[in-house]
C-alpha cells in the first residue's frame, strides 16, 4: 500500500510538470508573448517573481509580479473573449511563499488548512483579501479582464490577487471598461490572433497600511497578427485617480513607460510588432 502510494505522489508530480513561479518566461511559457518574446527588463521591479499562472493544471497567462510592493508590474495574455458568468472567489500564489507550495493557484483557506500556513506567511510576498476590505474609491482592478477569455477556466485563472491592483472604482467601471469592452472588439475585428500585455506603473501611494501599492498609471498594448505579412498595433494609458483614457501608438507608450519607470528604454513586444 505504501508502495502504490509512493507512486501516486509521483505520478501526480509528473502531471504538475513546471512550477507557477519560473526562472524565465522564454523557458516555461512564452505562447502568451508575440514570437515568444516577453517584454525587456527595463520593466523589472527589485524583488521580480516571473509567474506562469496555473489553475487546474493548464496555464492561461503570465505575470511578473512585483512582491516588494505586492502588485503586477504585467500580465501577457492571448485575447479571446467568450460570453459566460463573471466567476466569483479569488485566488493565491502558493510558490510566491516557496518551491516546496502548490504549483497552481488556491483560495487561501485552502492553502491555511491543508498547508497549514497562516495568512500573515501568506502576505509576506503577496496580497491577500484582507487587503482589499473597506477601500474608498478603489476597487480590485484585474490587468487580465475575465472578459477577454473564451472558458470558465480561463475567466477564473484571472482572479487571482496577483493579476489586480488597486483601480480607481470610476475609471475601473468607465473608460477603462469601455477600452476593454468596446475599443477591443473593434481594434481586434481583422486580427488572427491578439497578443496583450497590461501593466501598471507603482505609485507614492498604498492601501493596506502601506502593504499594497497603488499604481499611478495603468497602461495596456496589444500586438495583432493579421497575415503572415500583415500585424498592428495599439495602446493606452490612464491615470488611476481619472476616469480618462488616451489612445496611443504601441512606440509613444514605450517611450512614456521608459520615463516613468526610469531603468532604461523599454520594450514590450518583438521589433516587427509595429510602432508607428
Amino acid at each position: 500500500m505504501l508502495w502504490l502510494l509512493l507512486l501516486q505522489v509521483w505520478a501526480s508530480c509528473l502531471w504538475l510538470g513546471h512550477g507557477e513561479v519560473v526562472a524565465s518566461f522564454e523557458s516555461s511559457c512564452p505562447q502568451f508573448f508575440f514570437r515568444d518574446i516577453p517584454p525587456n527588463e527595463a520593466l523589472e521591479p527589485e524583488d521580480p517573481a516571473w509567474i506562469c499562472q496555473r489553475y487546474k493544471n493548464q496555464y492561461f497567462f503570465a505575470t511578473l509580479y512585483d512582491r516588494r510592493e505586492r502588485i503586477p508590474v504585467y500580465s501577457a495574455y492571448i485575447y479571446e473573449p467568450g460570453p459566460g458568468k463573471r466567476p466569483k472567489g479569488w485566488l493565491v500564489e502558493p510558490q510566491l511563499m516557496g518551491p516546496t507550495y502548490p504549483k497552481t493557484m488556491e483560495k487561501e483557506w485552502t492553502l491555511m488548512k491543508r498547508y497549514n500556513v497562516s495568512l500573515e506567511k501568506i502576505g509576506e510576498s503577496q496580497a491577500v483579501l484582507q487587503d482589499y476590505k473597506n477601500l474608498t474609491g478603489l476597487n480590485r482592478g484585474h490587468l487580465n479582464p475575465n472578459g477577454h477569455h473564451l472558458d470558465y477556466s480561463s475567466r477564473m485563472a484571472t482572479f487571482t490577487l496577483t493579476n489586480i491592483v488597486p483601480q480607481d472604482e470610476k475609471l475601473n467601471g468607465g473608460a477603462w471598461n469601455n477600452y476593454e469592452q468596446q475599443t477591443m472588439i473593434r481594434n481586434t475585428q481583422s486580427c488572427n490572433i491578439t497578443y496583450v500585455i497590461v501593466g501598471a506603473v507603482p505609485g507614492n501611494n498604498y492601501i493596506a497600511k502601506g502593504r499594497v501599492n497603488k499604481p499611478s498609471y495603468l497602461w495596456s498594448s496589444a500586438c495583432c497578427v493579421v497575415d503572415n505579412n500583415h500585424r498592428k498595433a495599439w495602446a493606452v494609458i490612464a491615470e488611476n485617480d481619472e476616469n480618462q483614457v488616451q489612445l496611443l501608438t504601441l512606440g509613444e507608450l514605450e517611450d512614456t513607460l521608459t520615463q516613468l519607470y526610469g531603468r532604461g528604454q523599454v520594450s514590450l513586444f518583438d521589433r516587427d510588432c509595429p510602432r508607428e
